[in-house]
């Protein structure tokens, strides 16, 4: 058997290894960057919508508050109940970062650049697979949240634990579906590859049904109001986290907001054409990241808005919409979509 036989994805942009170990600190540096403004701009946004004082009056802007939080939790003991399972009790919420970790290493920010000699690409890795990619690192990040409900020996984590699984399974195929049409209207698994395909229209306009349905699944993926089912807090005290505190339970939450922060780059890649301006702007280079930065920002804003206005959904509720309207939609869209690529192709 051939080596070409063998290959599981192929690199596009291969990068000296001193490349790759600085992007990686880069994309590290960024991510913690990133999450205390996000929290922050949820704190004060959620002040102001919900007529709450402590966000926009503790300290300069607002900004003491969250530091308080840190410093509660950095200080907080390190409990474990009796019957938890030591290994992977703490190993649950590590494979949580890591899974979100490796998505969000492989978004885009921009294209590849010239950097003293040396070609460098404004994300971590493009693969031939990149889609494949992502939901492989998402089905992973389940068994983070299974471990983390099952190894604390709680019931109630127990049940915030099956919860997650029947969320994140039910919701995930119609995500998957929601993306069949970009692809094949892209020809392309390549996340850079389909943003340069956007270049003359971006896939929000024809894939309008396939952008809600990954909105919606996003919000579920994520555990985002209204689907935090979870988190249950008046039935099952706080899920799969309930027994879990300190630096332990930040994990967790660390997970989750860089989750969102995933599934709205995500969107901005395959919806709202990555760093690509609109009416064929076509700025400097160095302006990409700003571009994608901007608009995640926009899909931030909407997130916490959802949060912050619709009620949580009951469960039942939850499974109808996933699977008797979110699954449907997905599926009539990815059928229109290659009727009409076929057709096109043809003439």
């Amino acid at each position: 058997m051939s080596a070409d036989a063998l290959m599981l994805a192929r690199v596009d942009l291969v990068e000296a290894w001193w490349v790759q170990i600085l992007k990686a600190l880069i994309i590290f540096f960024i991510a913690l960057q990133i999450l205390p403004a996000v929290i922050i701009m949820e704190r004060k946004l959620m002040g102001r919508m919900q007529m709450r004082y402590g966000p926009n009056r503790v300290g300069p802007f607002g900004a003491l508050q969250p530091m308080a939080e840190i410093v509660k939790f950095a200080l907080k003991q390190d409990s474990r109940p009796r019957t938890a399972i030591g290994l992977l009790y703490v190993l649950a919420p590590a494979i949580s970062i890591l899974t979100a970790v490796s998505a969000f290493a492989i978004v885009p920010f921009g294209d590849a650049v010239d950097i003293f000699g040396a070609k460098v690409g404004l994300y971590g890795i493009d693969v031939s697979i990149g889609v494949l990619y992502v939901f492989a690192f998402g089905a992973i990040a389940f068994y983070g949240l299974m471990l983390g409900g099952w190894a604390s020996g709680s019931k109630y984590s127990f049940l915030g634990a099956m919860r997650s699984a029947a969320q994140l399974i039910s919701y995930e195929v119609s995500q998957g579906l929601a993306l069949v049409g970009v692809l094949m209207t892209a020809q392309t698994l390549s996340l850079t590859g389909i943003v340069q395909a956007q270049e003359g229209m971006w896939y929000i306009v024809p894939q309008f049904v396939g952008f809600i349905v990954f909105m919606v699944a996003g919000f579920a993926e994520t555990n985002r109001a209204p689907f935090d089912l979870p988190e249950a807090d008046a039935e099952l005290v706080q899920g799969y986290m309930t027994e879990y505190g300190g630096t332990k339970m930040v994990a967790f939450l660390f997970a989750e907001y860089l989750n969102m922060l995933t599934v709205s780059l995500l969107a901005v890649t395959f919806f709202l054409g990555g760093w690509q301006l609109p009416f064929g702007i076509d700025p400097p280079t160095w302006v990409d990241p700003l571009v994608v930065l901007g608009k995640l920002y926009l899909f931030v804003f909407f997130f916490i808005w959802v949060r912050a206005t619709l009620p949580r959904l009951r469960y039942d509720q939850l499974m109808s919409l996933g699977w008797k309207i979110l699954l449907p939609l997905a599926t009539l869209n990815a059928l229109v979509t290659a009727i009409v690529v076929v057709v096109v192709d043809n003439n």
